[in-house]
């Protein structure tokens, strides 16, 4: 058994500072079980079963445990409950890991398997047959679903509940040793047929599987279920508290009786909450899976998933998640948290440390007559507006320019404060400049602008003092580097997919647009994977290093406020 309470402290989150803690229902019952002596010290653990990726309900429930530990000085162990060989991977294990490092948590040597007690969960099953408080059942699954009852009506003893412990003992020694095909036997708790609550109605502990297990290989043929494994496991721990989501509530009767009936070094408190849950987004394993396997999305990682590996894609930071799980907080009762909350922590986050670049989605050339030609200036520019010390940067500017195609319209209306025939407007850092041509082509299409600029006016102040209302962004044309941009929206057009008979009916065909030719300041030409950046007045971005697309990628983390309705005619 892992002695992890000699084990030092849980890692703090290891970006930066978390939030500040609130106080809630399970930090006080922590501080309740101190000041009464029943523990020494705080035990937490965070268990993910390795068969998928972890998504942006796990992160509350890995803040929750690290965080608690973290905060009373405690542990928390990282344990996988692999019991299921038929859906779990290393792949999964590794992923998950990786996973809550980056969220900010670490568990120095307390990195535990379900598997790693194996052999002890089989002792204390058969400890429990011999307390003749199990019994093999040879019932079929259908048999079993029959006699278990309905929330009105009780169960119906299995005919094999009478059999001798010495019997019992004997088909589980044979069920361990591989000799029956699987679903011919489980092992069943022996508790109450009639209970109330369907948890006790003789769950079952154990059932055949021949499938080889990903770190114990072809040694078991039995493997354990959840609910038997799971308290065992904290136990074995020395877990203070448990800690779940809501759902296990119906479980906690038979977490207690478990370690009631057998010989564990203490028995653990569980303490349920109720899980996180977004809007226009699915956390169902299940259904993650088959957007997943069925090619409606493109990955795991594909920045629309809630998957934490598609969040961080996207251009989330740990930071963000943190703060958007303690806003949250702790209740008793299953929300559906609205996405612009999620977001508003992410804004929050991303404006306070990334630089400011400038990037023109939809080009449209602007030719200044008036500046020499061969002429490129570097303007000093600042990378952030409020924070010096992210430094500044050189931005090149020409006589050839590009805008943003909706920053000009040929017969603006009174409150367009942007550039149309005859007006004067600021490009940002720059000049100010004056339309006086529109160039179309044969299509009626407008394909250029010709301007002219008011020399004097570097750095965007008229000398005379005049006041010009409109600021627009722009990208030299000489060093322009051609991007591939991709405009992520919410995944689902209805607020709860799940609910919906067939969610895949409800995917929003507009949740990823693609712009091939985007057009972006050189300063981002050498940006890291996973970089984030602020692209003036259109959101914020994170690169993207996608080798297939054969240009720098930049995922839209999220937009600006009211951005959406403005740029791509959706809403935020």
């Amino acid at each position: 058994m892992p002695d992890t309470m000699e084990n030092s402290p849980v890692s703090s989150p290891e970006s930066s500072p978390g939030p500040t803690p609130r106080p809630n229902f399970i930090r006080n019952a922590i501080d309740e079980d101190l000041a009464a002596g029943r523990h020494a010290r705080v035990a937490t653990r965070f268990p993910p079963e390795p068969n998928g990726y972890l998504h942006i309900g796990h992160a509350k429930s890995i803040c929750l445990n690290f965080g608690i530990a973290a905060d009373y000085r405690g542990i928390c162990n990282l344990r996988f409950d692999d019991t299921n060989p038929e859906k779990e991977s290393e792949e999964f294990e590794q992923a998950i890991a990786e996973d809550v490092r980056w969220l900010g948590f670490g568990w120095d040597d307390r990195y535990f398997h379900a598997s790693d007690y194996f052999e002890q969960l089989y002792v204390f099953a058969e400890e429990l047959i011999t307390r003749g408080k199990a019994y093999v059942d040879s019932l079929s699954p259908e048999e079993m679903r029959r006699h278990r009852g309905t929330l009105t009506e009780p169960g119906i003893d299995s005919p094999w509940r009478s059999r001798s412990i010495e019997e019992n003992l004997e088909l589980f020694r044979r069920m361990r040793a591989g000799e029956f095909p699987d679903g011919s036997h489980v092992l069943r708790a022996k508790i109450d047929m009639a209970s109330p609550n369907l948890n006790l109605r003789d769950p079952v502990l154990y059932r055949i599987r021949s499938t080889p297990h990903h770190r114990t290989g072809s040694t078991w043929h039995i493997y354990p279920m959840y609910d038997y494994t799971h308290c065992i496991s904290d136990a074995l721990e020395g877990i203070t508290h448990s800690l779940c989501t809501l759902e296990f509530e119906d479980h906690r009767p038979l977490y207690d009786w478990v370690l009631d009936n057998i010989s564990t070094p203490c028995h653990p408190q569980q303490i349920e909450f109720a899980r996180l849950e977004l809007n226009y987004t699915l956390t169902s394993k299940r259904k993650l899976h088959a957007l997943v396997s069925e090619g409606l999305v493109e990955g795991w990682d594909d920045p629309r998933l809630p998957t934490l590996k598609g969040m961080r894609r996207r251009g989330y930071s740990p930071q963000a998640l943190r703060e958007f799980c303690e806003r949250v907080g702790l209740t008793k009762k299953n929300t559906v948290i609205d996405m612009g909350m999620l977001e508003t922590c992410v804004r929050e986050d991303l404006d306070a440390r990334t630089a400011r670049m400038m990037a023109v989605l939809q080009p449209l050339k602007v030719v200044i007559e008036s500046y020499p030609e061969a002429e490129v200036e570097l303007l000093t520019v600042p990378n952030h507006p409020k924070d010096p010390a992210l430094g500044e940067r050189q931005v090149p500017f020409a006589r050839e320019l590009w805008i943003e195609r909706d920053d000009f319209m040929e017969e603006p209306p009174k409150k367009f404060h942007r550039l149309g025939p005859g007006r004067e407007v600021r490009l940002r850092y720059g000049y100010l400049i004056t339309c006086r041509e529109v160039v179309k082509d044969a299509a009626g299409e407008i394909v250029e602008l010709r301007c002219i600029h008011d020399p004097a006016s570097r750095g965007g102040n008229a000398p005379d003092g005049r006041q010009v209302k409109g600021t627009i962004h722009w990208v030299a044309a000489p060093t322009a580097i051609t991007a591939e941009v991709r405009l992520y929206d919410r995944l689902f057009t209805v607020p709860d997919p799940g609910a919906q008979e067939d969610f895949r009916q409800f995917l929003n065909p507009d949740s990823r647009r693609v712009i091939s030719g985007a057009m972006v300041e050189p300063a981002l030409a050498d940006s890291a994977s996973g970089e984030t950046f602020q692209f003036e007045r259109l959101g914020y971005f994170c690169t993207d290093r996608d080798a297939e697309a054969g240009a720098p990628v930049f995922n839209r983390t999220v937009t600006l406020r009211g951005t959406w309705a403005k740029v791509q005619g959706g809403t935020e």
